[in-house]
Protein backbone atom coordinates (compact mmCIF):
# COMPACT_ATOMS: atom_id res chain seq x y z
CA UNK A 1 0.00 0.00 0.00
CA UNK A 2 1.21 3.51 -0.81
CA UNK A 3 0.64 6.17 1.85
CA UNK A 4 -0.03 9.62 0.37
CA UNK A 5 -0.03 12.84 2.38
CA UNK A 6 0.18 16.57 1.67
CA UNK A 7 0.62 18.07 5.14
CA UNK A 8 3.91 17.66 6.95
CA UNK A 9 3.70 16.78 10.64
CA UNK A 10 7.42 17.10 11.34
CA UNK A 11 8.32 19.27 14.37
CA UNK A 12 7.74 22.93 13.56
CA UNK A 13 5.88 22.32 10.30
CA UNK A 14 3.14 24.76 9.32
CA UNK A 15 -0.40 23.45 9.68
CA UNK A 16 -2.54 23.30 6.53
CA UNK A 17 -6.27 23.83 6.26
CA UNK A 18 -8.33 21.09 4.64
CA UNK A 19 -8.85 23.07 1.44
CA UNK A 20 -5.12 23.71 1.05
CA UNK A 21 -4.36 20.06 1.65
CA UNK A 22 -6.92 18.94 -0.92
CA UNK A 23 -5.52 21.32 -3.54
CA UNK A 24 -2.24 19.43 -3.24
CA UNK A 25 -3.80 15.97 -3.03
CA UNK A 26 -6.42 16.03 -5.77
CA UNK A 27 -4.12 15.97 -8.82
CA UNK A 28 -2.00 13.20 -7.29
CA UNK A 29 -4.93 10.99 -6.31
CA UNK A 30 -6.63 11.57 -9.65
CA UNK A 31 -3.47 10.57 -11.51
CA UNK A 32 -3.10 7.40 -9.49
CA UNK A 33 -6.72 6.56 -10.17
CA UNK A 34 -6.14 6.92 -13.89
CA UNK A 35 -2.78 5.16 -14.24
CA UNK A 36 -2.11 2.98 -11.18
CA UNK A 37 -5.53 2.00 -9.92
CA UNK A 38 -4.29 -1.45 -8.88
CA UNK A 39 -2.18 0.05 -6.07
CA UNK A 40 -4.20 0.58 -2.87
CA UNK A 41 -3.74 4.04 -1.39
CA UNK A 42 -3.69 5.15 2.23
CA UNK A 43 -4.54 8.83 2.70
CA UNK A 44 -2.54 10.49 5.48
CA UNK A 45 -4.79 13.29 6.73
CA UNK A 46 -6.33 14.66 9.91
CA UNK A 47 -8.93 16.79 8.12
CA UNK A 48 -12.47 15.67 7.22
CA UNK A 49 -12.69 17.45 3.85
CA UNK A 50 -9.73 15.75 2.10
CA UNK A 51 -10.65 12.46 3.78
CA UNK A 52 -14.18 12.57 2.40
CA UNK A 53 -13.05 13.55 -1.08
CA UNK A 54 -10.25 10.99 -1.04
CA UNK A 55 -12.69 8.22 -0.17
CA UNK A 56 -14.86 9.33 -3.09
CA UNK A 57 -11.83 8.78 -5.33
CA UNK A 58 -11.35 5.29 -3.98
CA UNK A 59 -8.60 5.45 -1.33
CA UNK A 60 -8.43 2.21 0.62
CA UNK A 61 -7.51 3.58 4.05
CA UNK A 62 -7.38 6.73 6.15
CA UNK A 63 -4.27 7.35 8.23
CA UNK A 64 -4.77 9.95 10.98
CA UNK A 65 -1.86 11.03 13.18
CA UNK A 66 -4.34 12.41 15.74
CA UNK A 67 -6.12 9.10 16.23
CA UNK A 68 -9.44 10.31 14.79
CA UNK A 69 -9.83 12.81 17.62
CA UNK A 70 -11.78 15.12 15.28
CA UNK A 71 -15.46 14.14 15.75
CA UNK A 72 -16.29 14.87 12.10
CA UNK A 73 -13.46 12.66 10.88
CA UNK A 74 -14.45 9.92 13.31
CA UNK A 75 -18.02 10.07 12.03
CA UNK A 76 -16.79 9.84 8.46
CA UNK A 77 -14.65 6.84 9.39
CA UNK A 78 -17.52 5.09 11.13
CA UNK A 79 -19.80 5.54 8.12
CA UNK A 80 -17.24 4.20 5.63
CA UNK A 81 -15.86 0.74 5.05
CA UNK A 82 -12.21 1.72 4.51
CA UNK A 83 -9.26 0.66 6.59
CA UNK A 84 -8.12 2.98 9.39
CA UNK A 85 -4.64 3.68 10.74
CA UNK A 86 -5.06 5.46 14.07
CA UNK A 87 -1.98 6.96 15.66
CA UNK A 88 -1.36 8.06 19.23
CA UNK A 89 -0.13 11.65 19.52
CA UNK A 90 -0.37 14.56 21.94
CA UNK A 91 -2.44 17.62 21.17
CA UNK A 92 -2.79 21.00 22.85
CA UNK A 93 -5.61 23.22 21.62
CA UNK A 94 -5.77 21.13 18.47
CA UNK A 95 -2.07 21.42 17.68
CA UNK A 96 0.49 18.65 17.84
CA UNK A 97 2.77 18.90 20.88
CA UNK A 98 6.42 18.38 19.91
CA UNK A 99 8.75 18.86 22.90
CA UNK A 100 12.51 19.21 22.59
CA UNK A 101 13.49 15.67 21.71
CA UNK A 102 16.64 15.46 23.79
CA UNK A 103 15.15 17.26 26.76
CA UNK A 104 13.94 15.89 30.05
CA UNK A 105 10.84 13.77 29.79
CA UNK A 106 9.12 10.58 30.81
CA UNK A 107 11.26 7.46 31.04
CA UNK A 108 8.30 5.09 31.05
CA UNK A 109 5.97 4.02 28.26
CA UNK A 110 2.94 3.90 30.57
CA UNK A 111 1.47 7.26 29.51
CA UNK A 112 1.90 6.54 25.80
CA UNK A 113 0.29 3.13 26.16
CA UNK A 114 -2.67 4.64 28.01
CA UNK A 115 -3.04 7.21 25.23
CA UNK A 116 -2.99 4.46 22.60
CA UNK A 117 -5.67 2.60 24.56
CA UNK A 118 -7.83 5.73 24.43
CA UNK A 119 -7.40 5.83 20.63
CA UNK A 120 -8.45 2.18 20.44
CA UNK A 121 -11.50 2.76 22.63
CA UNK A 122 -12.51 5.88 20.68
CA UNK A 123 -12.81 3.90 17.46
CA UNK A 124 -14.43 0.85 19.03
CA UNK A 125 -16.96 3.03 20.88
CA UNK A 126 -17.88 4.58 17.51
CA UNK A 127 -18.96 1.13 16.36
CA UNK A 128 -15.99 0.53 14.07
CA UNK A 129 -15.08 -3.13 13.62
CA UNK A 130 -11.65 -3.92 15.09
CA UNK A 131 -10.66 -5.72 11.89
CA UNK A 132 -10.63 -2.33 10.12
CA UNK A 133 -8.19 -0.74 12.57
CA UNK A 134 -4.41 -0.57 12.76
CA UNK A 135 -3.04 1.10 15.90
CA UNK A 136 0.15 3.17 15.57
CA UNK A 137 2.10 3.84 18.82
CA UNK A 138 3.20 7.22 17.43
CA UNK A 139 6.94 7.29 18.01
CA UNK A 140 8.14 10.89 18.28
CA UNK A 141 4.70 12.48 18.46
CA UNK A 142 4.75 14.32 21.78
CA UNK A 143 7.46 12.05 23.15
CA UNK A 144 11.14 12.57 23.90
CA UNK A 145 13.90 10.07 23.22
CA UNK A 146 13.74 8.40 26.64
CA UNK A 147 9.99 7.84 26.34
CA UNK A 148 10.36 6.50 22.79
CA UNK A 149 13.10 4.17 24.00
CA UNK A 150 10.77 2.86 26.71
CA UNK A 151 7.95 2.50 24.18
CA UNK A 152 10.19 0.48 21.87
CA UNK A 153 11.21 -1.73 24.79
CA UNK A 154 7.50 -2.28 25.50
CA UNK A 155 6.77 -3.64 22.00
CA UNK A 156 6.98 -7.32 23.08
CA UNK A 157 4.25 -6.77 25.67
CA UNK A 158 2.16 -4.19 23.78
CA UNK A 159 -0.35 -6.61 22.18
CA UNK A 160 -1.21 -8.19 25.54
CA UNK A 161 -1.25 -4.85 27.37
CA UNK A 162 -3.81 -3.48 24.89
CA UNK A 163 -5.57 -6.79 24.20
CA UNK A 164 -4.90 -6.13 20.52
CA UNK A 165 -3.49 -8.58 17.94
CA UNK A 166 0.12 -7.95 16.98
CA UNK A 167 -0.75 -8.02 13.27
CA UNK A 168 -3.12 -5.06 13.74
CA UNK A 169 -0.46 -2.57 14.75
CA UNK A 170 1.35 -0.20 12.41
CA UNK A 171 4.95 0.53 13.39
CA UNK A 172 6.13 3.90 12.06
CA UNK A 173 9.79 4.57 12.88
CA UNK A 174 11.20 4.92 9.36
CA UNK A 175 13.90 7.62 9.21
CA UNK A 176 12.75 9.04 12.57
CA UNK A 177 15.10 10.84 14.92
CA UNK A 178 14.48 8.05 17.45
CA UNK A 179 16.65 5.76 15.33
CA UNK A 180 19.49 8.30 15.07
CA UNK A 181 19.44 8.94 18.80
CA UNK A 182 19.29 5.21 19.57
CA UNK A 183 22.41 4.72 17.41
CA UNK A 184 24.20 7.58 19.24
CA UNK A 185 24.14 9.60 16.01
CA UNK A 186 21.61 12.36 16.84
CA UNK A 187 22.86 14.59 14.02
CA UNK A 188 22.43 11.93 11.31
CA UNK A 189 20.16 13.40 8.56
CA UNK A 190 16.85 11.61 7.84
CA UNK A 191 17.93 10.44 4.38
CA UNK A 192 20.94 8.69 5.91
CA UNK A 193 18.86 6.66 8.36
CA UNK A 194 17.69 3.90 6.01
CA UNK A 195 20.08 1.26 7.35
CA UNK A 196 18.89 2.07 10.87
CA UNK A 197 15.32 1.80 9.62
CA UNK A 198 16.00 -1.67 8.22
CA UNK A 199 17.49 -2.79 11.54
CA UNK A 200 14.48 -1.52 13.52
CA UNK A 201 12.03 -3.10 11.08
CA UNK A 202 13.78 -6.43 11.43
CA UNK A 203 13.50 -6.17 15.23
CA UNK A 204 9.76 -5.46 14.96
CA UNK A 205 9.25 -8.34 12.54
CA UNK A 206 11.02 -10.70 14.93
CA UNK A 207 8.41 -9.71 17.53
CA UNK A 208 5.54 -10.57 15.17
CA UNK A 209 4.65 -7.11 13.88
CA UNK A 210 3.70 -7.17 10.22
CA UNK A 211 2.69 -3.64 9.15
CA UNK A 212 5.56 -1.19 8.78
CA UNK A 213 5.30 2.37 7.51
CA UNK A 214 8.47 3.19 5.60
CA UNK A 215 9.74 6.01 3.40
CA UNK A 216 11.95 4.08 1.01
CA UNK A 217 13.19 0.68 -0.07
CA UNK A 218 15.99 -0.88 1.92
CA UNK A 219 19.58 0.14 1.13
CA UNK A 220 21.16 -1.87 -1.66
CA UNK A 221 23.83 -3.41 0.55
CA UNK A 222 21.34 -4.92 2.98
CA UNK A 223 20.33 -8.54 2.50
CA UNK A 224 16.73 -9.33 3.38
CA UNK A 225 15.61 -12.64 4.87
CA UNK A 226 14.15 -14.88 2.18
CA UNK A 227 10.61 -14.77 3.60
CA UNK A 228 10.52 -10.98 3.87
CA UNK A 229 8.64 -9.12 1.14
CA UNK A 230 7.83 -5.44 0.69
Amino acid sequence: MLDVGAESTRPGAKRLEGTQEWARLEPVLSLFGQRLSSIPLSLDTRHPLPAERGLALGVAALNDVTGFSNPALLELASCSSCGLIAMRSRLQEGELVMPEYGGAGLRSADAAIRELALVRDRLLDAGIAPERILLDPGFGFGTTFQEDLALWAALPALPSLLDWPVQRFCIGVSRKRFLAWRANQPDLPPRDRDALTWKAHHEALELGYRVLRTHTSFPGHAELPGDLQY
